[in-house]
């Protein structure tokens, strides 16, 4: 009877399953929409906040009508949605495809300049989290590469309207290079390995002599070469720095004897 039970039990299930197979799947709404529609309603979506629900109606506009005017549109929406939509892989993905298939487009300025933003809200990441855990395990990848993507737009389009901007977040990111390359340094110096301070803090003086950070990083190698015993060093490092930071705020008595228990 338990026997009878369940092939009466497996057989009703196998029906069941057959009867589901032939139930017409669920139309598409979308499959017959015009151009215009899909697009429109894409960048509904986009207004909404609704960035993958819009990167699947962009991608829908794209292959229904991939010779049309709105498909490399589609395809430069799809990147900046994605962008907004925080997925820094997919973005960066859909950029470079869109530079790939179309380099002499009237808008590619833009993709150049939304690389460099997507590198860029990584790295402004990287800074918010960079003074909470050792400097040391942190890589600022990011930060190199938001800089050479902006540098691409600027030397590829220098009249370009997003070069402004561009070259305004270029100043910032080298002083947050610099600024990583002190902060090490800082880190090193208050850990007794002075050798590592120095050359850190030699290597932010000598790739980003403009930005603010040096300053800093000059009077580490001052007081990492006392530390060694170098005073010759030491001393034409003082002058530099002297000569360079007449009003330093490190040139005070307080801030010469323990300064970076200020910037722990």
């Amino acid at each position: 009877m338990q026997k009878n039970l369940k092939v009466v039990v497996a057989t009703c299930v196998l029906l069941g399953l057959s009867a589901c197979s032939l139930l017409p799947e669920k139309a598409d709404e979308t499959r017959n929409w015009p151009a215009e529609k899909l697009y429109s309603e894409a960048r509904d979506e986009m207004t909404a906040g609704q960035y993958e629900s819009a990167v699947k109606l962009f991608e829908r506009l794209e292959s229904s009508y991939p010779f049309g005017t709105y498909a490399a549109q589609a395809q430069m929406e799809i990147a900046y949605a994605w962008y907004k939509a925080g997925d820094q892989a997919e973005a960066l993905a859909a950029v470079e495809r869109f530079i790939k298939l179309h380099p002499n487009h009237p808008q590619v300025d833009y993709m150049y300049y939304l690389r460099g933003l997507i590198n860029f809200n990584d790295t402004v990441g990287f800074l918010n989290v960079i003074y909470t855990q050792d400097p040391t395990e942190r890589d600022p990848k990011a930060t190199r590469e938001a800089f050479a993507a902006f540098k691409v737009l600027v030397d590829k389009f220098p009249n370009s309207k997003y070069t402004p901007d561009a070259i305004a977040r270029m100043n910032y990111l080298v002083n947050a290079m610099a600024s990583y390359e002190v902060h090490v340094a800082r880190y090193y110096y208050r850990t007794g390995a002075y050798l590592a301070a120095l050359n850190r803090a030699q290597g932010a003086v000598r790739d980003y002599s403009d930005a603010p950070a040096i300053e800093e990083a000059l009077f580490i190698m001052i007081r990492s070469y006392d530390k060694m015993g170098m005073a010759d060093l030491r001393d034409d490092a003082q002058r530099v720095f002297v000569r360079s930071f007449p009003n330093s705020r490190f040139l005070q008595p307080e801030a010469q004897k323990e300064w970076w228990k200020f910037w722990n």
